[in-house]
């Protein structure tokens, strides 16, 4: 703008002059005026000022210009600062320092694109063997300032990232360029060459000492295992439980030796979680390995010793609660025992009925135990331990129903009293003694000696007899059937069916043995004989004394224990009796 206004004033001036000029040629040669001259001058005048309004009017739109850049450079500076106190940058971190923060776009690019592009650049220079840092430079282009390394563009600043830091371009490209080369400095002295040869010679001694470290181990392992294990065998004993002796002492050298192989690969394993770390670390890239496998164990074990921690009050309440069921059961196992041996009688009550109460008691008590405890183990609110423990309810209760069932008629059939040990019952075919009864199943001796082994749920739906407890309260009636025609009187059957039964041993002489008519069919007779008995144990003896007793007497008295169907006449068919008992001659019979 200078520059027009000097044009101006020389315009102005020349035009004075030349018409002082040419006053003074009039005034010199007035003989010499004519038209022509005068015109010649009036249009140069008017030439020159044209030149002078084409120059001011350039003059003007060359101020309006510059007042309109400042007007809008200003008004971008009060956008930045309303937006500086609401908008976050995007800083640029390499490793753990924040070089500087970007604010603006660039070229279409967010900040974070810019400053994840720069990062990258920075992190690849600085990885590299050689580096020099006068590779580093900021070239001036007419819309951005770059900051280059080499023939790449590091980061593009354009006036928009002036004006963010209130500065210029220039001066925060400088600025950012000495941050950058000093950061890529930092990273070359940890990632170049020489780093690399020491990392490379501490691997190597690590290795090396790891090497001997784990010959030694082994070597002190082979010579002093059994010298030791013979000197701790000297001081040991047999460990036994009441009397019986759960390590004798081969298996104690047993468990040394497999305790010695423990220790020496435990040695050797902490020897390799000391030296991997230590290699890993000796290279800035494998650096992060270091600490990924320390913290793969260090966070467990704290986790687990804070845990611990956190859990000892609620432990210690655990115990109380222990510590009181448990001699809350012994308690009432001692009254168990009193009223099993008969020493404390309760009225309506039975000595049997003791222990499976006894049992129930103890379940109830437990279970209450566990209903107060479970609120307290650790991660018991959690969805995972809830749904685990429907999972296992849901498993056991589907699995064991038929189990479920089978201790439900256990302690059916202990509060019943059907039987006991010892006694002699019948199952549908079955017939034994009681040989154990459990809260599951009974097992029964038969005569034969066969143990038979019957659910308590089967024992529950089906009729048994108890041959002892009617022994020994009633006897047992003996009862069998013979069929006679009725040819034959009944007052002589009945004697001699009589005769029969008390002729047999341990048949009872009272009650005396009597003699029913059970049915007159169309052909025959049927007599039942009934006597007592309290020989449960011999039983099988009885029936056969007492049929044979009634063989006997029947042919003696000559009578035929049998009732056909006759379709021939009598008279061709012989008695039914053997021939010893009949004349001597055998009888044959024809139906």
């Amino acid at each position: 703008m200078f520059t027009m206004i000097l044009r101006f004033i020389s315009a102005v001036f020349l035009f004075f002059f030349v018409v002082g000029v040419q006053a003074q040629d009039v005034k010199d040669s007035l003989s010499a005026v004519s038209d022509s001259l005068m015109e010649d001058l009036r249009s140069q005048l008017h030439e020159e000022q044209m030149k002078n309004l084409l120059l001011m009017e350039q003059l003007e739109r060359s101020d309006e210009k510059l007042n309109i850049g400042v007007r809008q450079l200003a008004e971008r500076k009060a956008s930045v600062d309303s937006l500086r106190a609401i908008t976050r940058g995007v800083p640029l971190v390499v490793g753990d320092d924040t070089l500087f923060v970007l604010y603006a776009r660039s070229g279409g690019m967010l900040p974070e694109a810019r400053v994840e592009a720069a990062r990258e650049m920075i992190i690849e220079l600085g990885k590299k063997l050689s580096f020099f840092a006068d590779s580093i430079y900021v070239y001036e282009s007419e819309f951005s300032t770059d900051i280059m390394a080499g023939e790449e563009v590091l980061l593009s600043l354009s006036e928009m990232d002036g004006l963010w830091q209130n500065t210029t371009r220039q001066e925060l490209a400088e600025r950012y360029r000495k941050i950058i080369q000093e950061k890529v400095q930092e990273l070359h002295e940890d990632y170049g060459l020489q780093q690399k040869l020491w990392g490379l010679l501490l691997v190597v001694i690590v290795l090396a000492v790891l090497v001997s470290l784990i010959k030694t181990t082994n070597w002190a392992y082979h010579k002093w295992r059994m010298y030791w294990i013979h000197k701790l065998m000297r001081f040991l004993k047999p460990l036994t439980i009441k009397e019986y002796e759960l390590l004798n002492m081969r298996r104690m050298g047993i468990l040394l030796v497999i305790m010695f192989k423990v220790l020496r690969i435990a040695v050797i394993v902490m020897l390799l979680f000391i030296s991997i770390p230590l290699m890993f670390s000796a290279f800035p890239e494998t650096k992060m390995f270091t600490y990924t496998i320390l913290n793969y164990i260090w966070e467990p074990v704290t986790d687990i010793f804070f845990a611990v921690i956190g859990f000892l009050p609620k432990f210690f309440k655990i115990i109380v609660i222990i510590f009181c069921f448990r001699y809350l059961v012994k308690g009432l196992r001692y009254l168990s025992n009193e009223i099993a041996n008969g020493n404390l009688k309760i009225n309506g009550f039975y000595p049997d009925w003791a222990e499976p109460t006894f049992y129930i008691l103890r379940i109830l008590c437990y279970s209450f135990m566990l209903v107060m405890i479970w609120p307290l183990l650790p991660s018991s609110n959690s969805e995972v331990f809830q749904g685990v423990s429907v999972f296992i309810g849901l498993i056991v209760s589907l699995g064991s129903t038929s189990i479920v069932g089978n201790v439900m008629a256990g302690l059916v059939m202990t509060y019943m009293r059907p039987f006991h040990i010892g006694d002699f019952i019948k199952y549908g075919d079955i017939e034994g003694y009681v040989t154990e009864k459990t809260i599951l199943v009974t097992r029964i001796r038969t005569r034969k000696n066969d143990i038979i082994t019957i659910p308590n749920s089967n024992l529950m739906s089906s009729q048994t007899s108890n041959y002892t407890a009617a022994a020994k309260n009633y006897g047992i009636v003996v009862h069998t059937q013979v069929t006679i025609g009725y040819d034959e009187p009944w007052e002589k059957i009945k004697k001699l069916l009589i005769a029969a039964a008390e002729a047999t041993p341990n048949i009872k002489k009272n009650p005396k043995p009597f003699v029913i008519v059970k049915a007159l069919d169309d052909f025959y007779v049927e007599y039942e004989i009934n006597a007592y008995t309290t020989s449960y144990e011999t039983l099988p003896v009885v029936y056969s004394t007492l049929h044979q007793n009634i063989l006997d007497n029947f042919h003696h008295a000559g009578v035929e224990i049998m009732s056909p169907h006759i379709y021939a006449h009598r008279t061709d068919l012989p008695p039914q009796i053997p021939a010893e008992e009949h004349g001597g001659e055998k009888s044959t019979s024809k139906a």
